[in-house]
């Protein structure tokens, strides 16, 4: 048989279930108001990986053409070294690929757009003038979008030889 509290005890366990409900919907108001983080552009060379989350994406609608250009500049891009032998596979997040994405090589595109969530490219192309590469290192961006840019991530591939 199973007793219930009754009386002054029945008011003490509602008030503590209240409290608790209370607490659990000020914590979930909390976490509403946290920004969503953005998707994830990651380039692996061998066992090495680099992921980055971006400052130029708007979830799913435009960037303005002064922030892609901030977004060019800025100064703690990612980097990973390549090997020219290696390959280097780029890897985007299920919701950047549904827009179509397309690999940027010093600011030129260096592949047409996919839906794919994963890409490869020799190595060597990253290093190659015939690229538009020049010394050691390369600024390779993802854009998301076909007509606009709804996103980029940049990484610095640095020559590894």
């Amino acid at each position: 048989m199973t007793s219930l509290p009754r009386g002054r005890a029945a008011n003490g366990h509602h008030r503590r279930a209240v409290a608790a409900l209370g607490a659990v919907s000020a914590g979930l108001l909390v976490l509403s108001a946290c920004d969503k983080p953005t998707p994830l552009a990651t380039i692996t060379v061998g066992k090495s990986s680099v992921s980055s989350e971006t400052d130029c994406y708007n979830d799913g609608k435009a960037v303005s053409s002064a922030d892609l250009a901030k977004c060019l500049k800025a100064k703690d891009i990612k980097s990973i070294k390549v090997d020219p032998d290696d390959t280097v596979r780029f890897g985007v997040d299920p919701k950047i690929a549904d827009n179509g994405w397309t690999i940027l090589m010093n600011g030129q595109p260096l592949t047409e757009s996919s839906k794919k969530t994963y890409r490869t490219i020799p190595g060597s192309v990253f290093f190659n003038a015939q690229y538009g590469a020049s010394g050691n290192s390369t600024l390779v961006s993802i854009k998301e979008g076909d007509k606009t840019v709804t996103g980029l991530w940049s990484f610095k591939l640095k020559k590894d030889a």
